[in-house]
């Protein structure tokens, strides 16, 4: 927990101890705080939910029927594998948007970092979601990368489509999403416990003090990734310290 203690100094007090620091970076992370939308029915369903971040193994679902949700990469990865030992049915809000076969990682970063800075051509948005990994293209070749419009609701033993039929399933595998788990700052920033905070660079707007790396484009051009997380963490560091020298 963040606290506010002097004009001059935050308080991180935790299990071990307190601690009194001139800056505080949070770095967190969102997979502590997995989103699952309110379905309709989602209490009735007599079957398997989990999220992405409680998948390990397609191995689990061998022989089931399995409705994966989602519209981005984990869906995308996790169809591919469940597809080969299960009867998979992938659905999306809107119809998925596949990103070129030879754009990688650092392609996306390079394409972030310049849309951050004003540059020429669009953002990453524009070249799709979904990163056309190994994995995927083989589901693409296998006539399995197909996705149904979004269910309206589940029922006791599986899904109801907006004409009114109905699927049945054994497990719903939930690929939509994180939510910035910000409740160790909101003594420092009430209004932003469970979403993005205002930020310039990655210095909060609203408390100087405090910085956040990690948590999305909001905090950084690809941020979340590894290549883009390292770049705004040095850009962090550089800031501390000048402020330091400077004061």
């Amino acid at each position: 927990m963040a606290t506010r203690t002097s004009r001059h100094d935050l308080a991180v007090e935790s299990e071990a101890g307190t601690w009194l620091a001139r800056y505080v970076i949070s770095a967190t992370g969102t997979w502590e705080c997995p989103y699952v939308p309110d379905v309709p029915g989602r209490e009735a369903f007599a079957g398997r939910q989990l999220h992405t971040v409680d998948y390990t193994s397609p191995q689990d679902f061998r022989g089931q029927r399995v409705v994966v949700v989602g519209g981005g990469n984990s869906a995308a990865q996790i169809l591919a594998e469940v597809s080969r030992v299960a009867e998979a049915t992938w659905v999306t809000m809107r119809p998925p948007r596949f990103m070129p076969d030879d754009v990688d990682g650092r392609v996306l970063f390079g394409v972030a970092t310049r849309a951050a800075g004003g540059g020429a051509g669009g953002g990453v948005s524009d070249l799709g979601d979904i990163v056309m990994v190994p994995t995927v293209r083989d589901a693409r070749e296998r006539g399995v990368l197909h996705a149904r419009p979004m269910f309206v609701r589940l029922t006791a033993h599986g899904v109801r489509w907006a004409d009114g039929a109905e699927q049945s399933c054994d497990a719903v595998i939930w690929c939509t999403g994180f939510r910035p788990n910000l409740t160790h700052l909101a003594p420092l920033l009430p209004g932003g416990r469970h979403g993005e905070v205002e930020t310039e660079g990655t210095r909060s707007v609203d408390e100087s003090r405090l910085y956040l790396l990690g948590y999305g484009d909001w905090t950084g051009p690809a941020s979340a990734t590894l290549v883009g997380a390292g770049r705004t963490a040095k850009a962090t560091v550089a800031d501390i310290a000048t402020r330091i020298r400077e004061s």
